[in-house]
């Protein structure tokens, strides 16, 4: 997540809005990237054996949905955010871009171990 964060200053802000697509993509790729580990993490932890291969995020609705619901709307939204908007479309919106990483740091909080 800090290498994504290092990224995304690399994009310049005007008027909440970001300068550079590519920076931004590529932050939000990263990002959730470093979601998906901390939740094949999260799941090994809930005794989930990883899969070999990419995962598809039906893969993590279908397991995380199995544990716990409320954990499950914050991946949709990262979901939707980093990947989709964020590294799919290359959305410049300075707000939505940080309610992504939020989402993803939410996340993160909720599975580390105590």
């Amino acid at each position: 997540m800090e290498n994504a964060k290092e990224t995304l200053q690399k994009a310049g802000k005007e008027d909440n809005h970001y300068n550079d697509r590519k920076y931004v993509r590529t932050a939000c790729g990263t990002a959730y990237n470093g979601l998906l580990i901390a939740l094949d993490t999260y799941l090994l932890l809930k005794g989930i054996k990883k899969t070999k291969g990419r995962k598809s995020i039906e893969y993590y609705q279908e397991h995380i949905g199995k544990i716990d619901k409320k954990l499950l709307k914050y991946v949709n939204d990262a979901y939707e955010i980093l990947h989709l908007s964020g590294y799919y479309d290359g959305i410049l919106n300075a707000t939505v871009v940080k309610e992504g990483f939020n989402e993803a740091y939410e996340i993160i909080n909720q599975i580390k171990p105590d």
